[in-house]
């Protein structure tokens, strides 16, 4: 029964292969959609901008603003100190810009690690700390693009910066404390920044510093030339400058006073019986073993520094005053030991006006010297 109907079926299985081979339809379905497709290619418009690159023209201008939130610590001898605040950078990149209408949001936002490092859709500036001494953390980050591309970028910053500190006015000193950040990867020929004033709204009473007194903050510009690789680059570097004084009480009360009483208290020996010389030596090597321990105090309350400051001079003429003091009990001693008492009355007369007028005219002209000569030379 199969046999009967083998034969048309390969007659018709045959027709419909010459009609397949011999159609001129399937061909040219095939060239056009290849030149359709070549056609969208050719029309299809270039990225003229790689999104890696800094926008527009060069340089491009970042503004760049500081919020000082509070400086954890100073330490005097590593010339370091630890604050933390909220970096703020505005810039415009056209290529960034969008319809409102059609995005169906009037500002785009990137915040937390993953928006902004993974959806982040284009360039932005990288800023590095170039006085960094350690630590230099950044979290908390947002990013803001307006429908025209304008982007602000906030982020918090925790660091350690180096700085440069002035101790010969020790206890009545103040420091400038600078954190330079710069635009890492761009000379300033390609980025540059520019300080945006009204970004900087440290709140004065809001900052806080161990033992010192935050009394204002500032922030500049400054081109500076580096050395990287071997290739001289000139960045551009936003400078933050906060303004500290130390509180000054605390070596006062402990050290100053103090030692300014034994002193005085010294000089007693002037008044004592000149027969009693044992006595007046002992008191006198009480003093200069005092002033001693206190040197020692001072070591290991200050950093150790090889120039000197107002508190190791106040030290030094203490001590050297009540060495002469013992020195001068000597003379005494020895006048009256060959008989001429009334030289060595006279030297214990003389002695109770100069020693005091001698001891707080050194130190008077100590501060001078270190609290207005040098502000004048500054």
């Amino acid at each position: 029964m199969l046999d009967g109907y083998r034969q048309p079926l390969k007659l018709a299985f045959a027709v419909a292969l010459l009609l397949g081979l011999s159609c001129p339809t399937l061909p040219c379905r095939a060239q056009s959609g290849g030149a359709a497709a070549q056609s969208a290619a050719a029309t299809k418009p270039a990225v003229e901008t790689w999104l890696g690159l800094p926008p527009g023209d060069r340089p491009c201008v970042v503004r760049a603003g500081f919020h000082l939130e509070g400086i954890a610590s100073i330490d005097e001898e590593a010339e370091t100190f630890e604050f933390t605040g909220v970096l703020t950078l505005q810039w415009n990149d056209p290529r960034q810009a969008f319809d409102p209408a059609e995005a169906g949001v009037d500002e785009k936002v990137y915040q937390g690690d993953y928006q902004f490092n993974e959806l982040a859709p284009a360039w932005y500036p990288q800023v590095a700390l170039a006085n960094r001494a350690g630590l230099f953390e950044t979290s908390a980050t947002i990013l803001r693009v307006q429908p025209d591309g304008s982007s602000i970028l906030r982020q918090t910053v925790d660091a350690v910066a180096k700085t440069t500190l002035d101790m010969r006015k020790v206890p009545f000193d103040s420091q400038s404390l600078t954190a330079v950040f710069e635009a890492f990867g761009f000379d300033r020929g390609e980025v540059r920044l520019v300080a945006d004033e009204s970004a900087d709204q440290t709140d004065d009473a809001g900052v806080r510093v161990p033992q010192w007194t935050f009394r204002d903050v500032g922030c500049s510009i400054v081109d500076a030339e580096q050395t990287a690789a071997g290739e001289s680059i000139g960045s551009s570097r936003y400078v933050v400058t906060a303004e500290v004084q130390r509180k000054s009480l605390f070596l006062v009360r402990l050290i100053v006073m103090p030692l300014l009483i034994i002193v005085m208290l010294s000089w007693s020996v002037f008044w004592m019986d000149r027969a009693s010389l044992g006595d007046r030596i002992n008191l006198s090597f009480v003093g200069i073993l005092t002033a001693v321990a206190y040197q020692i105090v001072v070591g290991d309350i200050m950093p150790h520094i090889s120039y000197p400051t107002l508190m190791n001079t106040f030290l030094n003429i203490s001590f050297y005053t009540m060495c002469a003091a013992a020195v001068v009990n000597l003379v005494v001693g020895a006048a009256d030991k060959a008989g001429k008492h009334r030289r060595g009355e006279k030297i214990d007369h003389r002695c109770r006006i100069i020693f005091p007028a001698a001891y707080f005219g050194m130190i008077s002209i100590a501060a001078v010297i270190y609290l207005i000569g040098q502000q004048a030379a500054e």
